[in-house]
């Protein structure tokens, strides 16, 4: 048993740290679509997916599957804990929830200036509120560098208690980072300076990590309500937190079902989400690229609703697989296709067309789904169009982005019935590539 837990600790402090030092989150919690949404970018962050899949490659089926199901459960769990941001509350919650994944004897959170949570040993002396007092947590907090210290605890010091009769503590505190700012700590307590080794290390900076990304995406929540900008809005639309949890749910049953997809899954999820990080709305990037994000993305709903439920055809025209568009282009569109789309029995159908007209490149969605009345269609691009679940907040962006970045001529359309499907289309004016011959190459996902 002291084994497994070694082991346990070592991955979790490893795909903790990696997961999310960019996002996940990233992928962090609550962005809006026009619904409150949860999002994990982190917890269950992007690159600690392969990180995660390649250190559960070396242990048995079954060890394999219970520590995958018990990271996903604690991420998940910080993630619910911090979908509001660091408040009292919430720093209690995930001081108890991390404290037994740690060999500390107590665990803390703090902001700027004072104590959010204390959990664990002496925690009497430590209510919330109390004033930081040691001069390691400042230095971190100037700083934005983790670091240890061993020394009197603050509370003896208070109390003037004399320094034989004081209590010695040893401890790790690093940053809570948002927008490269420190904003509070995360402080490990240890009975004794040798309790604290490399993976005690790593399990801090990781935790910190996961935290800050998570904190860092309640920022971008927040900021979501204050601001208009377009790249918020890319977010809003890229990062659905019901295809989240409903991925992470998937990966978790195949597990115990069939690991070896899990593993697979998890690598994808991993890539899926740094490149849904890395990319900004005012970014443009090679068709390909983005096509092969809504590929990565299909692989998900593949595996939740099988594959012969989603599919998808690509035909592009020879010489289109280069020319720049903005990121998050394609992947929301074919997103509300399968959120809207899909019946209840019917595979659906989505065709994706890549041409040339004369100067433009045209873009053409379209899927054999349940469609809509017209009159809805033509409110999903206005200003002032009600959408259901952020379906027109990402149309309207995907059309305001089009105008940025093409100019005059550049428009979305929209054509719907019901019972029928939907097809949106997408003009670039003057993105035309100086390409021979107008053959196309067709791909299916």
């Amino acid at each position: 048993m002291r084994w497994l837990h070694t082991n346990f600790d070592l991955s979790i402090a490893v795909t903790a740290a990696i997961a999310v030092s960019s996002m996940v989150m990233t992928f962090v919690w609550g962005l809006v679509l026009d619904v409150p949404a949860l999002i994990v970018i982190s917890g269950i962050g992007a690159i600690s997916g392969a990180v995660l899949a390649f250190i559960l490659s070396f242990l048995p089926d079954d060890m394999r599957s219970f520590e995958t199901e018990r990271i996903l459960r604690i991420a998940t769990a910080l993630a619910e804990d911090t979908r509001n941001g660091l408040t009292v509350e919430s720093a209690q919650r995930v001081c108890s929830l991390l404290l037994p994944e740690t060999r500390a004897i107590a665990i803390s959170l703090t902001d700027r200036e004072t104590v959010l949570a204390y959990v664990g040993d002496r925690d009497e002396e430590f209510p919330e509120g109390t004033p930081i007092r040691t001069q390691a947590t400042f230095d971190v907090l100037q700083s934005g560098q983790l670091t240890t210290f061993d020394s009197i605890t603050p509370f003896d010091i208070l109390a003037g208690t004399p320094l034989e009769e004081s209590t010695k503590v040893a401890g790790i505190v690093a940053p809570l980072i948002v927008h490269d700012v420190p904003i509070g700590t995360i402080k490990l307590y240890y009975a004794r300076p040798r309790d604290i080794n490399r993976t005690q290390l790593s399990i801090a900076r990781g935790f910190s990590e996961l935290l800050s990304s998570q904190l860092a995406v309640y920022a971008l929540d927040r900021q979501a309500e204050l601001t208009a900008q377009a790249e918020v809005k890319a977010l809003q639309a890229q990062i659905n937190p019901h295809f989240l949890f409903n991925t992470i749910n998937t990966i978790a049953a195949f597990t115990r079902t069939d690991p070896e997809r899990a593993r697979n899954l998890l690598r994808d999820f991993a890539v899926f989400y740094r490149r849904t990080l890395e990319y900004s709305s005012e970014q443009l990037i090679p068709l390909e690229r983005e096509l092969e994000q809504t590929r990565r993305y299909l692989l998900f709903e593949h595996a939740r609703f099988g594959d012969d439920r989603i599919l998808m055809v690509e035909h592009v025209e020879e010489g289109c697989d280069e020319v720049p568009v903005p990121s998050f282009l394609i992947q929301p569109i074919v997103e509300n296709s399968v959120r809207h789309a899909m019946g209840e029995e019917d595979p659906l159908h989505i065709d994706v067309y890549v041409l040339t007209e004369d100067n433009d490149v045209l873009i053409s969605i379209s899927d054999d789904g349940v469609g809509m009345p017209q009159s809805v269609a033509d409110t999903l691009i206005e200003t002032s169009g009600a959408s259901q679940e952020g379906t027109g907040i990402a149309l309207r962006n995907i059309a305001g982005r089009i105008k940025q970045f093409y100019g005059p001529g550049s428009n979305v359309e929209i054509v719907s019935r019901e019972g029928v499907g939907t097809c949106v289309t997408m003009r670039l004016a003057g993105a035309a590539p100086q390409a021979q011959g107008n053959q196309s190459v067709q791909r299916s996902a």
